[in-house]
């Protein structure tokens, strides 16, 4: 297959960046067709990006014959559906984090990958395909941290964006599986190991409205991983400087520290407040180009008949993970794996 032609479905912020770089920073593919609910948001995006098929019916889009792959940027609780129709319907998937917002769910996804062996699926850990990340994730494999004792990270989201949290919260899954996905993922791949205890706290400490949903605006775990290497994970959503993604991996013959200090570029900005540097906004500018190499990896792995380092039982742990640190957020109790 020479070109991959593909289907993007969804067209929020993140979805309109996987759309745009399938256009126009993706070897070997083409952006054949977008699907979305809003007819707005259809013709804007097709008119800008040169895409004469529009969807609104996801069930549509699927029948296009001429389609071989599909992008997934929809609502998290409609992902395993969507998954398990688009590979009946003969396509290739990569769907967005998470695989599911149940265990349950995942399961599901699970079965249906597993009854097309001969199509490809990824799942969006875009942190591993960061040059960053993955250059620590090669110092570890060498062993030249030594072992891994404590990995260590934090996610914060901007307090400006809050608006848009509180919106998601009915249906995001909670702030461990909506905000700790890759962080949780990001401390199995480093470790190589699994939690097997895992003890979480937090609240609503500025927006009570997630309350509602057994959830908090600031939450924390620590876990014990089965190779005795520790996780302590941080997750927030009112951060005042911008958004804070950093990690930690402290070894007994070394440490490596990954973005410790947020920061957009390395420009010193002198003015009337001072010396400092500016935060990125938002994840689509922290990790825009690990957004495109994920896709180039999705590609690749269709074009050359071969399987994505992330699988589908990535996924489902992750969430199995997740559903274990928001049971003991809201019991208050240490959970064992």
């Amino acid at each position: 297959m020479d070109i991959v032609r593909i289907g993007s479905v969804g067209l929020g912020r993140l979805g309109l960046r996987h759309a745009e770089n399938i256009a126009h920073a993706i070897r070997n593919a083409r952006l054949d067709a977008i699907c979305d609910v809003n007819a707005g948001a259809l013709r804007e995006t097709g008119e800008r990006l040169g895409v004469s098929k529009r969807y609104s019916s996801y069930e549509a889009l699927l029948a296009d014959k001429d389609i071989d792959a599909v992008v997934l940027v929809s609502p998290s609780a409609l992902h395993t559906g969507q998954i398990a129709a688009a590979l009946e319907a003969g396509k290739h998937v990569f769907s967005e984090k998470p695989l599911g917002t149940t265990v349950a769910e995942c399961k599901k996804a699970e079965k249906a990958v597993k009854a097309h062996p001969d199509k490809v699926f990824m799942l969006g850990f875009m942190r591993r395909f960061d040059a960053s990340y993955r250059w620590a994730h090669d110092k570890v494999a060498a062993g030249e941290i030594g072992k891994p004792v404590l990995f260590r990270a934090y996610s914060q989201d901007p307090e400006k964006f809050i608006a848009g949290a509180i919106a998601f919260a009915p249906h995001s899954g909670g702030e461990f599986l909506d905000m700790c996905v890759h962080d949780i993922d990001l401390a199995r791949w480093f470790s190589g190991s699994e939690p097997e205890t895992v003890y979480a706290i937090g609240g609503c400490y500025a927006h009570p409205e997630f309350g509602v949903y057994a959830d908090g605006d600031n939450v924390s775990c620590l876990m014990k991983f089965k190779n005795d290497c520790m996780a302590f994970l941080f997750a927030g959503r009112t951060a005042p400087h911008g958004y804070n993604v950093e990690t930690e991996i402290i070894g007994t013959k070394g440490i490596l520290r990954i973005a410790s200090v947020p920061q957009k570029n390395l420009v010193e900005v002198l003015d009337s407040h001072g010396v400092r540097h500016e935060c990125h906004e938002n994840f689509l500018e922290r990790f825009e180009a690990a957004f495109a190499a994920e896709l180039t990896e999705f590609v690749s792995c269709i074009r050359e008949g071969r399987k994505p380092e992330v699988s589908v039982y990535d996924g489902t742990r992750v969430s199995e993970i997740a559903s274990a640190c928001k049971s003991s957020f809201e019991k208050g109790d240490l959970v064992r794996f």
